[in-house]
């Protein structure tokens, strides 16, 4: 009776997958775990996705392989090539964006008068945040202003009560950490953590009267540490708009 061997070359491709996308969901694990900094977890995840790419390559020839007679091993070396094209995929994904993004993290509605923080300034301080909160002029607004012309100031056709409950309904079901809510004063602020790394990134939204039945709206956010925030403040703030628009 012939014997019966798991191809080499699929099992070596199911190792490279697994490998990989463990190593790319460890790059940002290990930076929330305090084990390394962030550009050190930003360095596994580049290997992690070149390592991804060959061991899916390696995983689909090797599924080939193990179809021919006295070989198995075709489900290890699909299971390798899935993993090795998510562990190249998504961070692939971020990294692109980090390169074809402007390099900002703070991006606002205004970007001649931004909302100011308050209650975040001691938070922020005592997480040793990287970033300052002071707004960095007109070479950061003509970046976003060219890179994301479409998020500005919101004007409402209600009144200024009504926009600030809107605004901070919102702002609850996003399952940001608010930080404070003044509707005297217009001014809600709030921390989002993002998903992978767990970076703090920190919003302000100001609402202002424009009339007796109008109101301005102008919302911020931005990261506490990074040169870069890979989009994550203008996608945060588009979300936003969006729901806000869903009210009419």
């Amino acid at each position: 009776m012939k014997e019966i061997r798991y191809s080499r070359i699929a099992l070596l491709g199911f190792a490279l997958g697994i490998g990989a996308l463990v190593a790319a969901m460890s790059a940002g694990l290990g930076y929330r775990a305090d084990f390394w900094p962030y550009r050190t977890g930003f360095s596994i995840l580049r290997v992690a996705a070149w390592t991804g790419l060959g061991g899916a390559a390696i995983a689909l020839v090797g599924c080939f392989l193990a179809t021919r007679p006295g070989r198995r091993g075709v489900l290890l070396g699909a299971i390798g090539l899935i993993a090795g094209v998510l562990a190249y995929g998504v961070p692939s994904t971020e990294l692109k964006k980090v390169r074809f993004l402007p390099v900002i993290h703070d991006v606002t509605t205004d970007t001649e008068n931004p909302p100011a923080f308050i209650a975040a300034l001691p938070i922020r301080q005592a997480a040793n945040a990287a970033n300052s909160t002071e707004y960095g002029g007109k070479k950061i607004a003509d970046l976003q202003k060219k890179s994301y012309p479409d998020i500005v100031t919101q004007k409402r056709s209600e009144s200024r009560e009504a926009v600030f409950q809107r605004a901070l309904e919102i702002v609850r079901g996003s399952g940001w950490e608010i930080l404070a809510e003044d509707p005297n004063a217009g001014r809600i602020e709030a921390t989002d953590t993002t998903f992978w790394f767990g970076f703090k990134d920190d919003i302000v939204i100001r609402v202002r009267a424009d009339g007796p039945n109008s109101a301005l709206l102008d919302i911020r956010s931005i990261s506490r540490v990074g040169r870069s925030d890979a989009g994550a403040n203008a996608a945060r703030i588009r979300n936003f708009i969006r729901e806000l628009n869903k009210a009419g």
